[in-house]
């Protein structure tokens, strides 16, 4: 058995709520057994929570809606160059205490970006620089969230199916190894979505900061 968190959308902030929920868990690293771990972890949310709709976003997602809403494969498109993945732009924009943020890894794969050794070798990160835009390092999920986010509302034709679910899950996310996740910014921008607050979150960082986070800006 194993446990891992649900994000379910809510209308009040921080506009998700997590739901650890215990499942039988499948080992081994091929594709198919997350996604049986996925199945496994659906089934016994929905045995207390019968009508919900759940959604896995990661590779290992049965449905395309996942896999695509994946941070591997959730594209930005800049003005002007080429397209590059939320992962890419996240594991780019990390500062530490001695380097970064290591720009050129906005260009690589999302799996090369991840697992460049200078994330590893930097120190403790001590905030974000996206372009020319600094993001706090506090609260730890904001600039994945905010990122998340942004990028998913350019993505128009996926906002028709994605606001149709009512909880997230990401099997690849271990709460113990990391903190960031993107099924919990998926539920908050369905709840975003749906209590019609999504535009003015997105309207600054600042505002996001806020809205989310009950933070205002200095």
């Amino acid at each position: 058995m194993a446990v891992r968190p649900i994000f379910e959308v809510c209308e009040k902030p921080p506009f998700f709520r997590k739901t650890d929920t215990e499942f039988t868990f499948y080992s081994g690293f091929s594709m198919s057994q997350k996604t049986r771990c996925a199945d496994s972890l659906h089934k016994s949310y929905l045995e207390k929570n019968p009508g919900k709709r759940v959604l896995e976003i990661s590779g290992a997602s049965p449905k395309e809606l996942g896999r695509a809403l994946s941070a591997f494969s959730l594209m930005i498109t800049p003005e002007s160059g080429e397209p590059y993945s939320v992962e890419c732009a996240f594991q780019g924009s990390k500062v530490f205490e001695r380097g970064g943020p290591f720009s050129d890894l906005i260009h690589k794969t999302s799996k090369e970006a991840k697992t460049d050794p200078r994330l590893r070798d930097s120190g403790k990160i001590i905030g974000f620089r996206l372009g020319d835009v600094d993001f706090p390092n506090e609260p730890r999920t904001f600039f994945y969230n905010w990122l998340y986010v942004t990028t998913l509302n350019t993505h128009q034709e996926l906002h028709a199916e994605i606001t149709e679910y009512d909880a997230f899950t990401d099997i690849m996310f271990t709460p113990t190894k990391s903190l960031n996740c993107q099924a919990e910014a998926a539920a908050i921008f369905v709840s975003l979505y749906r209590n019609g607050k999504l535009e003015k979150a997105l309207q600054s960082k600042e505002c996001f900061l806020q809205q989310i986070y009950g933070i205002k800006a200095n």
